[in-house]
């Protein structure tokens, strides 16, 4: 009884891969592929988001308490993984250009150079946008890989369900009998694919959505920064206190 069970031990996961035919190998090293490629890409951007959100939230803790506009820009070239402090480099970028403009213009009584137009502002904003499709774009970048390997592993697996049960029959058929050992490789194999093609697909769904989600929060972060940042540009540039304009914390 002991030598019938140790004998049947070698027959492990890895010895029925083996035994399996090319074509079988061929789908289980797909879908190896898919999976493996399928993880790195969601610990990247794993290790990606959140250093993006501690990012974030450090940024926008200087923003809120920080009076010159220099001080921030010249912190925000310090980081590499916030979204929301590029957004800001690029309406900085905006505001200082069309400040120029502003400059270039006639000068009013005091001396002061007039306020930026409304045109002006439309431009920031419309480089606001611009800067927070770029960013969504970059993090979501490869994201397309884990929906489609959610989408095609299954099937991919399902081949290769289909052809060992195929190569099981074509044993029948030689062997004119339907004996265990005769369809047992064949059901090895059809088993084998059908569970890879799960095990590739369910995880890169199952992340896709959860990536998808913390994007969805980076947008919406990022929309609410851009509100924020046209409200401080009209505020603090448009209107023409008694005071000086700010304009000089460029």
């Amino acid at each position: 009884m002991l030598d019938v069970a140790s004998s049947a031990d070698p027959l492990s996961i890895l010895e029925m891969v083996s035994r399996s035919t090319p074509v079988a190998k061929a789908v289980l090293l797909l879908l190896l592929v898919f999976s493996v490629v399928s993880w790195s890409i969601i610990l990247t951007k794993f290790f990606i988001y959140r250093r993006a959100r501690k990012e974030d939230q450090t940024f926008l803790k200087i923003f809120s308490k920080s009076d010159s506009l220099t001080n921030i820009y010249n912190f925000c070239k310090e980081m590499k993984f916030s979204p929301i402090a590029r957004i800001f480099l690029a309406g900085y970028h905006e505001l200082y250009v069309f400040k120029e403009m502003a400059g270039s213009r006639s000068k009013n009584p005091e001396g002061r150079p007039l306020s930026l137009t409304p045109k002006d502002l439309k431009g920031i904003s419309l480089a606001l946008n611009k800067s927070t499709n770029h960013e969504i774009e970059k993090l979501g970048h490869r994201l397309d890989f884990l929906a489609t390997t959610g989408s095609t592993a299954p099937f991919i697996g399902l081949f290769g369900t289909v052809w060992g049960i195929m190569h099981s029959f074509r044993v029948i058929g030689v062997q004119g009998s339907a004996s265990i050992g005769g369809v047992a490789p064949g059901i090895a194999e059809a088993l084998i694919a059908t569970a890879a093609g799960l095990v590739a697909a369910i995880p890169a769904v199952v992340f896709f959505n959860y990536l998808n989600s913390r994007i969805h929060g980076f947008n919406h972060r990022m929309e609410d920064f851009s509100e924020d940042f046209v409200y401080m540009v009209e505020k603090d540039f448009m209107s023409q206190p008694a005071g000086p304009v700010r304009m000089e914390e460029l």
